[in-house]
């Protein structure tokens, strides 16, 4: 299945929170986020922006101990921490995949078949350290249009962010 991609640039905490709320708007049930990034580059904080941009009022803390946090939210939200992790079987993630939106850090560590047609692979990294700058690379199924111009007004919108498809 072909993917189009996008580097964004997010001036702060505040802008990459503001950039998951607003994907929130085109996610769906079953969808599945991979979350990618260096510990603290802020792969908890974009889920706490999803979530609040859903209407989630209450504390998100990242799953590092507790390995998965669920949230029931409209929609549902399951939020993974694999990074202490070699095998997912046991944590029942795949008994809630299909009737939540999963945020999945660290989903390299674990042995799980990712199904490409259904991941959206979010990759968070550093600008500069000091100044709280990060870049988000995005990448989805080509099928995904409504998710994809959301994607595509965020860069247009916000000065810095800089788009790149590739089909």
């Amino acid at each position: 299945m072909k993917r189009r991609s996008a580097i964004l640039n997010c001036a702060n905490e505040s802008a990459l929170q503001a950039f998951a709320a607003r994907l929130a708007e085109g996610v769906q049930l079953g969808d599945v986020i991979l979350l990618r990034g260096p510990l603290g580059a802020g792969k908890t904080t974009f889920v706490r922006g999803f979530l609040r941009g859903i209407g989630h009022q209450g504390e998100v803390r990242s799953p590092t101990f507790s390995l998965v946090h669920l949230y029931e939210t409209t929609p549902p939200v399951l939020h993974a921490d694999l990074y202490r992790v070699e095998s997912v079987l046991g944590l029942g993630l795949e008994d809630e995949l299909d009737d939540r939106v999963s945020f999945i850090e660290w989903p390299d560590r674990a042995d799980f078949p990712w199904d490409p047609n259904q991941t959206i692979d979010v990759s968070i990294g550093f600008v500069s350290e000091d100044e709280g700058a990060r870049t988000v690379e995005i990448s989805l199924p080509e099928s995904r249009e409504p998710l994809w111009s959301i994607v595509h007004d965020w860069s247009v919108v916000h000065a810095g962010s800089i788009v790149h498809t590739w089909n």
